[in-house]
């Protein structure tokens, strides 16, 4: 149980980035059940994986399909949100926050679930008590996060590189790649083909979500500026 739990807290890093990264443009009093709403779903998901879906991802052209959604979530979360908002759209956001760490957790967590498998043997009551009781943990770093990322915005740009790493390498392991180019690379190859490809997907993310950002930055401002 202990090492289920720790494998999960090991390798939920990227997921508390998502979650911190999709909660800090929530209100104040909604970050907290984002980031429970989050980490929750991310455990649910994690047990559903676990169970069925992690042959799926096994699937020619899914991993692709997902670094692409992973990508524009990566690139969304540099765009900033329109201020003035009315309770229903507040509680929007705080659905789309959810929803963000649902779809990035589903691209990113084959690992993640091929070491808890191995480690519960196959013992699925194992597995969801585990699981369950890392919510905690996962939303304490969740919230560490959110502490740096609102003392530090420049790391919000560090989190999207790292989600658009990911994108690079989710794509470039899907079996259709991977079968296309690593017996023409051989294993060591294969390896810095995807090191380059997860540093154009940390850059691509930085430039598009950078010219995002500045679009809908000027977008706010005329909004503004018509408003007066």
């Amino acid at each position: 149980l202990l090492k289920i739990m720790w494998i999960n807290v090991l390798l939920s890093g990227d997921n508390a980035v998502v979650i911190a990264m999709a909660c800090l443009g929530l209100p104040r009093r909604q970050r907290l059940w984002g980031m429970i709403l989050g980490a929750g779903v991310a455990v649910i998901l994690r047990i559903i994986f676990t169970v069925v879906i992690a042959r799926l991802m096994l699937l020619p052209y899914l991993k692709i399909v997902g670094g692409l959604a992973l990508f524009y979530i990566a690139a969304k979360l540099l765009v900033p949100e329109d201020e003035d908002e009315n309770e229903v759209e507040a509680v929007e956001h705080l659905w789309r926050a959810v929803r963000i760490v649902a779809v990035a957790d589903i691209v990113m967590s084959l690992d993640n679930v091929i070491a808890i498998a191995a480690a519960a043997q196959g013992n699925f009551a194992l597995i969801l008590i585990g699981l369950a009781i890392s919510i905690p943990l996962i939303v304490a770093g969740a919230a560490l996060i959110m502490a740096l990322l609102e003392r530090f915005p420049i790391l919000v740009w560090a989190g999207a590189a790292l989600l658009g790493w990911i994108v690079g390498e989710v794509i470039m392991t899907d079996p259709v790649i991977q079968g296309l180019l690593e017996p023409k690379l051989g294993e060591e190859g294969f390896h810095y083909m995807v090191l380059f490809a997860a540093l154009v997907g940390a850059i691509l993310v930085l430039l598009v979500g950078g010219f995002w950002r500045r679009s809908k930055q000027a977008s706010i401002k005329a909004k503004v500026s018509a408003a007066e």
